[in-house]
């Protein structure tokens, strides 16, 4: 028998199926997984989830890295041009 491969998104769908309610039983049978293999996908999708919440931290830290990078940049721009000029 030919095994099945799952995406992150399906096994995240079928996840949030059992978390919203529905018997676990029910969703084993019509995604024809085992009950442990459901727990599995769920036990991971609960352990990784606090990293939610951490990359939205991560995109507002590098967007504020970029913009201190951006404003260096010009300082370091401005700074090259005054010596340029009195070396003339």
């Amino acid at each position: 028998m030919k095994r099945r491969s799952w995406t992150s998104q399906q096994k995240a769908a079928i996840v949030l199926e059992g978390l919203q309610g529905k018997s676990v039983a029910d969703i084993c049978l019509e995604y024809q997984i085992t009950q442990s293999q459901y727990y599995q996908w769920r036990d991971q999708v609960l352990s990784n989830l606090p990293r939610l919440f951490e990359l939205n931290q991560t995109g507002k830290v590098e967007e504020r890295l970029k913009r201190e990078n951006a404003r260096l940049k010009t300082c370091v721009a401005e700074l090259t041009l005054e010596v340029k000029k009195s070396e003339w």
